[in-house]
């Protein structure tokens, strides 16, 4: 039975992705309890992604000019709570990415080296086996004109 390479990195990577949403639904429960968090991190983002949401339904429904009401603290910590856990969720998602783009650009620089070294080693054999062509052919000539050279044998008829 022939056992292919097993992918750890991707089984690891895997693993990352699925352990980061309780890590994430922890941090928002953290979130949803500190007041630091709820004040500063939490409302600021939840309040601009209601304003950006409401303001484009409002345009695609043909309200130019009204204006729109914030959201009470407690939907807004909410909805920053649920915006820090998926800005989480995609964070690591997006490292796990570049990781495995990092590890496959080494392979493939690695590859294309070994690739280059055996060209390279290719080529200095061709021209080891030119060299020696070359000096055998020059034997050759050498060994011929020796032999031409020499007086000829009378033919015995």
């Amino acid at each position: 039975m022939v056992v292919g390479a097993f992918p750890i990195a991707k089984l690891l990577y895997l693993g990352v992705r699925q352990l980061s949403k309780p890590v994430a639904n922890r941090i928002k429960a953290g979130a949803r309890r500190s007041e630091f968090f709820k004040n500063y991190i939490c409302l600021p983002p939840a309040q601009a992604y209601h304003w950006v949401e409401m303001r484009t339904k409002m345009r695609i429904m043909g309200f130019r000019g009204s204006t729109i009401k914030p959201l009470n603290e407690e939907a807004a910590a909410e909805l920053g709570a649920e915006l820090l856990g998926e800005a989480i969720i995609f964070l690591i998602g997006g490292g796990c990415m570049v990781l495995e783009y990092s590890r496959q650009a080494a392979n493939s620089r690695r590859k294309e080296e070994e690739l280059t070294e055996s060209i390279n080693s290719l080529q200095t054999q061709l021209g080891e086996l030119a060299l020696a062509t070359e000096t055998l052919d020059a034997q050759i000539r050498e060994v011929n004109r020796l032999l031409l050279s020499l007086p000829s044998a009378p033919s015995s008829k």
